[in-house]
């Protein structure tokens, strides 16, 4: 159990949500696989494979979200319904109308949904109820939006907050490269991604490079900001931060994984948990120690509960790179 990304919230202290509740709650949503006209259908599956939507290491929580989609593409739809109006435009020799060509489609999709394939796919969330951190194992805010939508159609409250700090990433990533000096705890890595902030939007990737020479500065200097910058954490977590504050290519080192080889798990059960444990106890400094480097945190960041298109987000108090 590694995550590969993390778009991370903030759970504000004096949620009084327990893992039983929570069962409770997400046992309202639990997923159904598509049905034979349903195109998606959503809801909470077992992490591990049993009959429990959350599961419990160390005071840590893990639930997963199952989405199944019917591969059915549109142009397929399309395609289908043009056949079928060109056959009945010779039998009652007028071209169908918009609202016949309307009703085509949908006898069309309605034929050929049964007959078409499903994929399914999971995606995991972690909640830590003592730090106050979720995180959403999601390559992207928009996915781990999927999430965060049936989250709020199931709980009865989600009072997130959004993560708020001193610094923005983009200028706290200059200043480290400006300064080829990374903060307490860090290292800077090779790869980095600089864009300018003009209407060309030109932009410099550097990968498997150094970033300590006068070049990267010089583009620093042109007025390029970075978007991306790789680190590695107390030689133990290495991963992307991006200017949106998201942890991306996250990877647990040979020493962290060499941890899970001296406990001495037995079965598939026992591994999985000891992998969790190991990943949320390394996430429970990573994150921490992040925001410090981002000057700390802000407060006053709360987000309602019913707000649409709650995403993770640092607001900064100076946005200049320097």
């Amino acid at each position: 159990m590694w995550f590969k990304n993390l778009q991370i919230y903030r759970v504000p202290a004096g949620w009084t949500m327990t893992a039983e509740t929570l069962e409770e709650q997400l046992a309202r949503k639990r997923f159904q696989p598509c049905g034979s006209q349903d195109q998606e259908t959503r809801g909470w599956l077992s992490p591990t494979g049993d009959e429990f939507l959350v599961h419990q290491v160390g005071g840590q929580w893990l639930i997963a979200l199952g989405v199944e989609n019917r591969l059915l593409p549109s142009s397929v739809v399309k395609q289908e319904a043009e056949e079928r109006a060109e056959a009945l435009a010779e039998q009652q020799g007028y071209k169908p109308g918009r609202k016949q060509m309307k009703d085509l489609r949908e006898q069309v999709l309605q034929e050929l949904l049964p007959r078409a394939f499903t994929r399914r796919r999971k995606a995991f969330a972690w909640i830590d109820p003592v730090g106050g951190w979720l995180g959403i194992d999601a390559p992207s805010q928009a996915r781990a939006e999927d999430v965060l939508e049936v989250l709020r159609q199931t709980l009865d409250t989600l009072p997130l907050a959004l993560v708020r700090t001193e610094l923005s990433p983009t200028s706290a990533m200059a200043d480290w490269l400006a300064g080829n000096e990374a903060p307490a705890g860090f290292t800077i890595d090779q790869d980095c991604e600089l864009r300018s902030v003009s209407e060309d939007k030109a932009a410099v990737r550097y990968v498997r490079h150094p970033l300590e020479g006068d070049e990267v500065r010089a583009h620093l200097t042109a007025g390029k900001l970075p978007t991306r910058l790789a680190l590695t954490f107390d030689d133990r977590v290495s991963f992307v931060l991006t200017e949106k504050f998201e942890i991306k290519r996250l990877d647990f080192l040979d020493v962290v994984k060499e941890n899970l080889d001296q406990a001495g798990a037995e079965d598939a059960r026992a591994l999985f948990d000891a992998g969790f444990a190991l990943m949320t106890g390394e996430l429970q400094r990573l994150l921490p120690a992040v925001v410090a480097a981002l000057g700390g945190e802000l407060k006053g960041g709360e987000v309602p509960a019913a707000a649409e298109g709650v995403a993770f987000a640092t607001a900064s108090a100076s946005d200049a790179p320097f």
